[in-house]
């Protein structure tokens, strides 16, 4: 197995504190789906995987109608994607991606945080060599699906990885290639559970658990903002996780 199935078996998926916070951050992702590309499924791909990550998430449909119809609203705020990066203590590098409507207040959060903890916030491009932009599939392992026979045909998409992960296939491919993946799956019947994006670090750095304990400290202060949708970092886990 490669990099990714590494990455994925040894992260801690600790993203959201509650449910709540999870629909709350899902409603903004399709807010930014739906004001880039409308609010039909059917002609938007991008937000076609996110209401299957909000289904995955059991965000109650009715929740989902809310978030689509809010996006297309005049009340609603013109939510940006924006990605900060620094560092935590300990060299640890670090990339906060968030969906807000004010940056001034996000970047002013996102600094704060990093400052208390000991840490300090970067400019662009500071840390974001340091890790590989990756889209990631999941699809139900179904009877008959051989995978080194998908993995074949998916080459020539660029995918780098595919394998089997408690009963679904997940497939790792560049950032860039989240669109021709996501056809190759409608086009094939093939069910899409969920379609995110991951930065997978190309190098981790060991901590002792003193350190960890302070960083994980600074990692739920950021997941707790609710501007941020994801925490990435390049800090080891632990040896008996991995």
């Amino acid at each position: 197995m490669g990099r990714a199935f590494e990455y994925r078996k040894a992260r801690k998926l600790k993203r959201w504190g509650n449910m709540a916070r999870t629909f709350t951050k899902l409603g903004k992702e399709i807010a930014i789906a739906v004001k880039a590309g409308g609010p039909d499924p059917g002609g938007n791909t991008r937000l076609r995987v996110l209401i299957q990550n909000a289904k995955a998430a059991n965000m109650p449909k009715e929740n989902i109608e809310r978030a689509i119809k809010r996006a297309t609203s005049k009340e609603m705020g013109d939510y940006k994607e924006v990605v900060y990066e620094g560092y935590a203590p300990y060299g640890i590098a670090m990339l906060i991606e968030t969906a807000t409507d004010n940056p001034t207040r996000t970047v002013a959060n996102v600094r704060m945080y990093f400052n208390k903890a000991g840490g300090s916030l970067g400019t662009s491009g500071s840390v974001d060599f340091m890790f590989d932009h990756k889209c990631v599939f999941k699809t139900p392992h179904t009877e008959g699906i051989d995978l080194d026979e998908l993995e074949l045909e998916l080459i020539d998409l660029e995918v780098d990885e595919v394998f089997a992960d408690e009963g679904e296939i997940v497939i790792y491919g560049p950032f860039e290639a989240y669109g021709k993946i996501q056809k190759y799956l409608e086009d094939h019947n093939m069910e899409i559970i969920s379609g995110e994006f991951e930065r997978i670090p190309l190098d981790t750095k060991a901590v002792t658990p003193e350190q960890r304990e302070t960083i994980e400290k600074l990692i739920e202060k950021f997941e707790e903002d609710d501007d941020v949708v994801n925490v990435f970092h390049n800090m080891r886990e632990n040896e008996a996780e991995e």
